[in-house]
């Protein structure tokens, strides 16, 4: 069953941080492409929903949060098949200081 993918804003904030920041630190043809080889691993969720691991941090939440690494990058969503959903909540690079990695949401 292919489920719909959708990214929540502060998944496409984060996506648009990394792009930035590519693009300052090198060029435009780079920040594009690694933006769309994350993307094209992402969408590959609507398919292979279930991939990753259940993210330990968050399982005394009710969504099931899980993760998968593309490169050097954390994609983290959820499953709702109930609303036949992947949900997309957070994307970074797992190559920042820890103290910027860390998240208030």
């Amino acid at each position: 069953m292919e489920l719909k993918l959708n990214w929540t804003a502060y998944s496409r904030n984060e996506l648009r941080e990394i792009f930035l920041y590519y693009k300052g630190k090198s060029n435009l043809k780079t920040a594009k492409n690694i933006v769309e080889e994350i993307s094209k691993e992402v969408f590959l969720l609507e398919k292979l929903s279930f991939v990753g691991k259940i993210e330990e941090l968050l399982v005394d939440r009710k969504e099931d949060f899980r993760f998968f690494f593309y490169d050097n990058y954390k994609i983290i969503f959820y499953v709702d098949l109930e609303k036949n959903l992947v949900e997309i909540v957070d994307i970074f690079d797992c190559c920042q200081e820890p103290l910027k990695i860390k998240r208030t949401k």
